[in-house]
């Protein structure tokens, strides 16, 4: 998502297009493996050993990026890797009490949350169908947390953990669309990485997290992991240089959706109302990337 498509008219299932669709499948199993890593490690620990996977891998093939790295280069990835820390570690954390399907569509509520930042940090307010979004989104986790008018029981501690995380992957993809333009993709991602893993490592003192007994399900879940977070990363930069963020986005829709398919394969059962939410985030995430456009008028009419 850290790159701007040139082309807007892109062919309905171009290369990258169902390339992008591929790597969507491969991001919505990845809430299962780490739905079970998390089980018997720290969510800090795994998300730390994750992105330094990944940044390991990156390095072998981006090593040499670093040495033309200016401050703004580490300001950058420091900030954006700062975030994914925040988000990736509370959104790991909730995985420990509610299903992967559940995490994979509250998850999916950064795209409507976006707009909402938009307007705190950069004075620019939503427009209509991103308030419509907003709107679906709230009404959709309300169903999928099981929250009505005849129940009290509110959100769990999993899914207010989770829904906060939200709000850190979306300044992510804030972050990322403000610096991308002004950086070297690849430089730019192994720093985010390194970073990542770093302040990962870091939060796990003030949550009380210790290095934990290290087995197959911890090393094998984090470098299988790393190495997928690696993969999607960049082909997401290499596939939106001409796939349009709209068409994207619309994408990237369809990531809780596999997330559900490779859930209830292993399993996992959501009640009917959890499942009506969580289509209505998704369908806030189309609907909050839509434009109503007005119409022009022509040259007569002026």
């Amino acid at each position: 998502m850290s790159s701007v498509a040139n082309n807007t008219s892109d062919p309905l299932f171009s290369k990258p297009v169902l390339i992008l669709i591929f790597i969507t499948m491969l991001w919505g199993g990845t809430f299962l493996i780490v739905h079970h890593a998390v089980q018997v490690s720290g969510a800090f620990f795994f998300v730390g050993l994750r992105f330094g996977t990944a940044a390991l891998i990156l390095s072998l093939f981006s090593l040499k990026t670093l040495r033309g790295a200016s401050l703004r280069d580490w300001i950058a990835g420091g900030s954006i890797g700062l975030a994914i820390a925040i988000g990736y570690g509370l959104q790991t954390l909730g995985m420990k009490t509610i299903s992967s399907s559940q995490s994979a569509f509250i998850t999916a509520m950064y795209v409507p949350l976006v707009p909402l930042l938009q307007w705190l940090f950069f004075r620019r307010p939503p427009g209509i169908m991103s308030w419509c979004g907003i709107v679906l989104a709230f009404i959709g986790l309300l169903l999928l947390s099981g929250v009505s008018a005849h129940s009290t029981a509110g959100f769990s501690t999993g899914e207010i953990v989770t829904l906060i995380s939200t709000l850190a992957i979306a300044a992510e993809i804030l972050l990322i669309g403000y610096f991308a333009g002004s950086t070297e993709t690849r430089r730019l991602t192994l720093i985010q990485l390194l970073m990542a893993s770093l302040f990962s490592f870091l939060f796990m003192l003030p949550a009380g997290e210790g290095v934990p007994e290290m087995n197959m399900t911890v090393l094998a879940s984090a470098c299988g992991l790393g190495l997928a977070s690696a993969v999607i990363q960049l082909t997401m930069n290499w596939a939106q240089r001409s796939v349009s963020p709209t068409k994207a986005t619309i994408i990237y829709a369809g990531e809780p959706v596999w997330a559900g398919i490779v859930g209830r394969i292993a399993g996992e059962r959501l009640p009917l109302s959890a499942l009506a939410g969580g289509c209505l985030i998704v369908c806030a995430v189309l609907i909050s990337e839509l434009r109503w456009k007005k119409k022009k008028q022509t040259e007569a009419d002026a």
